[in-house]
């Protein structure tokens, strides 16, 4: 097994209908090998014998009878319509109109589908400070997905992102203790994706689909008091916006727009990047037979970068293609902050962004920036305050969770378990809509929410923070000495082609 291997004990292979596809040594979750097109994505359990979520005991009020019929309604709901026949609903055509009350299953599918390809951010970064690789990613791009367990996902990485850490978020970025590292100054946030070639893929999706996902904070909320609070105009960040009054969080847009021309890895901004590499890939496929579809990912402060990117991508024109075809550009936030002004908002909505927000209802990152000023204030106040530069606005349509409705979860309101992803992403397993009982759909395991956690119920007998690297990266070398290998390879830093895309991003649009 590879040093950088998680270790987890010998799964257990249920022949279920949510049964895993394993291969030998997986580290993580995986997604399963897809029947339907509409199949959920479930995971590694991390417990013996077999998934908690079968050792309820009767005191939770769980009754298994009433759940297996929400199970069996919504296999009949996926059986009479697919992803491939609807994903441009699920991608928020009507804006999920009718959709998440009661929950549409393959909605409820693929919001968790895309938080995983966010919650990958976090499991494949190297937080550790003794690491001279602290900051970056633990595996190569084109190893990612096989390297966390996550097989069959039907995506290849394209390009990963880099940001300078030379702006003032010093609690969001991650650096080594050791003088010798990998860069002093970047950090990974995450990577691009594209939808693969192969018949099953295409199948299920029903076109091929761009993945942007970035990366944001698991547990650590001090980067909210970084937060400068002050809106200013994207214009003055080199957006192609005219409107001064089109304005973002400051703190977001120098991380999105930033760069270390003395870094190989962020000589070019995230913004640069990400930008160069949609324009590559949307003149690669835009214009072939089959749809093409652009979604954006995040979680956290990675949310806020979903939001202003996909603005971005659409401001510029990205997703036109050369023969004037429209690609639908869709963000799925996880418990993402506020980002714009009301402008901001009006803009994204203009320009056709669809944005859907999941949120847990006792988090407090989605409240933040704007606690005071923002989209609930009288029409009257925001209609004065609209000009000030504290004055925020979400955008998109937002879905609320409530974490005291799983009888798996602590009822306690706690600021970091109830900003977790795969908290949330265990919400969406079990919601059925408003009102409705809480019933786990996919069989998708609750140990997965004590990974970076200790938001289970002590009772469930699943340890917080379990999830651990081998040996910290540690391997022993031919001589019998304990060393950290090399990481970095050549194929994760900029296409050698990235100033001609730059030149051409640069001409004035027509």
């Amino acid at each position: 097994m590879a040093s950088h291997n998680l270790l987890l004990p010998k799964p257990i292979i249920n022949q279920s209908a949510h049964s895993l596809s394993f291969k030998p040594h997986s580290t993580l979750l995986s997604f399963p090998a897809r029947s339907s097109p509409a199949t959920v994505t479930t995971a590694v359990s991390r417990t013996d014998g077999a998934s908690i979520s079968s050792r309820l005991e009767p005191v939770e009020n769980y009754a298994i009878t009433a759940a297996e019929d929400v199970r069996r309604r919504d296999r009949e709901a996926k059986e009479t319509k697919s992803l491939r026949d609807t994903w441009r609903k699920i991608q928020g055509e009507d804006d999920w109109a009718g959709l998440m009350d009661p929950m549409d299953p393959v909605l409820r599918s693929e919001l968790i589908r895309y938080g995983e390809l966010a919650q990958a951010c976090y499991d494949a970064f190297d937080f550790d400070p003794f690491s001279r690789y602290c900051g970056s990613c633990r595996f190569t791009r084109h190893k990612l997905f096989d390297s966390l367990g996550i097989f069959d996902s039907g995506y290849e990485v394209a390009r990963y992102l880099y940001a300078t850490s030379n702006i003032n978020l010093p609690n969001f970025f991650s650096k080594s203790r050791w003088s010798k590292v990998w860069s002093k100054n970047a950090n990974w946030m995450g990577y691009v994706a594209v939808s693969d070639d192969s018949e099953a893929t295409r199948r299920r999706l029903g076109r091929r689909d761009i993945a942007i996902a970035w990366r944001g904070t698991v547990t650590q909320l001090e980067w909210i008091a970084d937060l400068k609070d002050f809106l200013k105009p994207v214009s003055g960040n080199g957006f192609r916006c005219r409107d001064p009054a089109v304005k973002a969080e400051s703190g977001f847009l120098d991380l999105y727009t930033d760069k270390d021309t003395s870094c190989n890895f962020s000589k070019f901004s995230a913004r640069e990047q990400l930008l160069t590499e949609v324009k590559r890939l949307v003149e690669r496929y835009g214009d072939e037979e089959e749809d093409l579809s652009i979604t954006v990912t995040g979680h956290s402060l990675g949310g806020a970068l979903a939001v202003l990117s996909a603005y971005d991508v659409a401001e510029m024109g990205l997703n036109r293609t050369k023969k004037g075809k429209v690609v639908p550009v869709t963000v799925f936030t996880y418990s993402a902050p506020r980002v714009g002004n009301i402008r901001f908002k009006e803009r994204m909505e203009e320009l056709g962004v669809k944005v859907l927000r999941v949120v847990n209802k006792h988090d407090v990152v989605p409240k933040s920036p704007g606690l005071f000023l923002n989209e609930h204030a009288p029409d009257a106040l925001k209609q004065l305050a609209g000009g000030l530069p504290w004055c925020y606005c979400h955008v998109g349509e937002k879905l609320a969770l409530d974490h005291q409705n799983s009888p798996f979860l602590k009822p306690s309101v706690d600021l970091s378990t109830s900003h977790n992803l795969e908290a949330l992403l265990h919400l969406l397993d079990g919601y059925h809509g408003k009102g409705q009982r809480f019933v786990l759909s996919s069989g998708r395991d609750p140990a997965l929410v004590n990974k970076a956690s200790d938001f289970l119920k002590d009772h469930f007998m699943v340890p917080p923070y379990w999830r651990q690297d081998a040996n910290k990266g540690m391997v022993r070398s031919t001589d019998g000495r304990w060393i950290q290998p090399d990481r970095i390879r050549a194929e994760d830093h900029h296409a050698p082609d990235i100033h001609h895309l730059l030149s051409q991003l640069h001409r004035p649009s027509s």
